[in-house]
């Protein structure tokens, strides 16, 4: 049967190379989650071991993604959320975080990745009075992420993109930084942008762990500068407390009363004028 002639989820389970580690299923392992291969794990246990401090910036990322969509959800008043990039899903995925707060919110998930393609219907849950979508779509055809997402989405009306963790496999900043300019462009104002990525000048350990399995041949996720990320920002209103280092966003108050210390993950909300 020609490749044509298959489904989508038989087309994605084609393609799925359960014989080499891939990015998204090692990030799945060390959130805790259970859609991945052994090869995945020993490829996570060994930057663990030389660099165990992964596993916070993982979980912390993931934190900072569900402060961030309560405060759109709620205090924001957003009730339209566009996640590029979105990975395989875990916990506390954007609309059960956004649902949570407000049931009538609407969700379009987008990926290029077979497995998260093969785990759609775990995405395509929603509360009666919303809904969610998900897009086969690459990161670069952001044209074609706007009309997908236009189906499920008004985007005449304020609308949250979310990017976390994904401009990292962008080897050129200046390329992240325009698909960045060409999503937020075609949203109305009083849109928001939330976004946090592996960052340098925080951590050295992370840095050279990091620098090491991208010469494994493995898909490269690049680390940059505070102030590269920051320019992801250009021409939106920061949130308080601005771009900083995840742990220190808006915090959720801790039992010791000890505020967490930064890492090599930094992010934060813009909001369109």
């Amino acid at each position: 049967m020609p490749e044509s002639e298959f489904e989508p989820e038989q087309r994605s389970e084609q393609r799925i190379d359960t014989s080499v580690p891939h990015s998204a299923r090692i990030w799945n392992y060390w959130l805790g989650g259970k859609d991945n291969y052994p090869v995945d794990e020993a490829a996570g246990d060994a930057y663990t071991a030389v660099f165990p401090g992964i596993v916070t910036i993982a979980r912390s990322s993931r934190a900072f993604l569900g402060r961030s969509i309560r405060h759109l959800a709620g205090e924001a008043g957003i009730r339209q959320f566009l996640d590029v990039g979105t990975g395989l899903p875990t916990v506390d995925n954007t609309h059960e975080v956004a649902q949570s707060v407000a049931p009538d919110a609407r969700i379009v998930y987008v990926d290029h990745d077979p497995l998260v393609l093969t785990h759609a219907r775990a995405l395509l849950t929603s509360t009666p009075e919303g809904a969610t979508d998900y897009v086969d779509a690459e990161l670069y055809d952001t044209g074609r992420i706007l009309e997908a997402a236009a189906r499920t989405l008004d985007l005449t009306r304020p609308t949250a993109l979310i990017l976390s963790g994904i401009l990292g496999h962008v080897a050129d900043h200046a390329v992240a930084c325009g698909i960045v300019r060409d999503l937020m462009a075609s949203l109305p104002s009083g849109s928001y942008l939330s976004l946090n990525e592996g960052s340098r000048g925080t951590d050295p350990d992370y840095e050279q762990a990091q620098d090491a399995y991208n010469e494994t041949g493995a898909v490269p996720y690049f680390l940059r500068p505070v102030d590269q990320i920051e320019a992801y920002f250009e021409g939106l209103e920061l949130v308080a407390p601005g771009v900083v280092s995840v742990p220190l966003w808006r915090p959720e108050p801790s039992a010791s009363g000890v505020t967490a210390p930064p890492i090599g993950q930094h992010g934060g909300v813009g909001r369109k004028p």
